[in-house]
């Protein structure tokens, strides 16, 4: 939305309330004049200052407290803010995007949001579904993870063997894309190779029958012998590689052919096509 707009030549300023302390966030977002508290030893803008003319994202907005819930609606009301411990109102012009991954009118019910807060951002609201329902981004964003963190850890992955490939893209990923990035962090830090194999896993991705909302062990995990590391998977026949995948995707769906079809991107003709010819194979 940033990069589409007419702010892009303008700075997009990002704060995570939940990883900032309550008796600092006000000053993160609204910054703070020298000696307004303990430590504050020079003037700091803060972050709504910070994006003037461009865009302010606060991230987990639900962890907010009430209080500065109150400020932040009166920012957003004039678009006038005052430094923690000044005198001297100051306007600025900022697109203001949330996020939150708390139900917004569960949370008004529970008294914890304030409600004349959430229809002053409800202006366009973006429901972003789960992984599970958006299997496309998979595979992308694993990929994207694996090259970071590859880099960072200097290793030599260049990618995900077809075993590993079909089991990350099949799978129901509960925690969405933090548990995906997660899961690439570890792998990463445990493992060293040309491509990620099935064996790199985590032992509660690579059993299908795991509950969904099965936590990861890490220390469990980190106690498992290391995985012989291997090129990009046993060389066989192409068509016996195509026949494990598609199984796997069959059997992560339940049998599924549709739903199979479209985790694979390939039309739910093609499989019948292949089972087919599986079939004239062992006959």
């Amino acid at each position: 939305m940033h990069d589409l707009s007419d702010r892009r030549p303008n700075r997009f300023v990002t704060l995570n309330c939940a990883a900032i302390p309550r008796d600092l966030i006000e000053s993160e977002i609204f910054g703070y004049v020298r000696g307004a508290f303990t430590g504050a030893t020079d003037n700091r803008a803060g972050a709504a200052e910070q994006a003037d003319r461009g865009t302010l994202f606060l991230d987990e907005i639900g962890e907010m407290d009430l209080l500065l819930q109150s400020k932040l609606l009166r920012f957003l009301q004039t678009g006038t803010f005052q430094r923690l411990g000044d005198t001297q109102t100051r306007k600025v012009n900022a697109r203001i995007i949330c996020a939150t991954n708390r139900n917004p009118v569960a949370e008004i019910s529970a008294g914890r949001f304030r409600e004349d807060l959430y229809y002053r951002l409800h202006v366009l609201p973006v429901h972003l579904p789960p992984l599970r329902e958006r299997r496309d981004d998979i595979l992308p964003l694993a990929k994207a993870f694996l090259e970071r963190y590859s880099h960072e850890e200097r290793r030599g992955f260049r990618g995900f063997d077809a075993d590993a490939e079909s089991r990350v893209v099949s799978y129901a990923w509960p925690g969405n894309v933090r548990q995906l990035e997660n899961t690439i962090r570890q792998i990463v830090v445990m493992n060293d190779g040309a491509a990620v194999t099935f064996d790199m896993l985590p032992m509660a991705i690579r059993d299908q029958s795991s509950r969904p909302n099965s936590i990861i062990d890490l220390s469990r995990e980190r106690s498992r012998a290391a995985a012989p590391i291997r090129a990009f998977g046993s060389i066989e026949p192409l068509w016996a590689q195509e026949r494990r995948i598609i199984e796997d995707a069959l059997d992560a769906f339940d049998g599924n052919i549709a739903m199979a079809a479209a985790a694979l991107e390939i039309s739910p003709s093609t499989i019948y096509r292949k089972r087919q010819s599986w079939l004239a194979r062992s006959g």
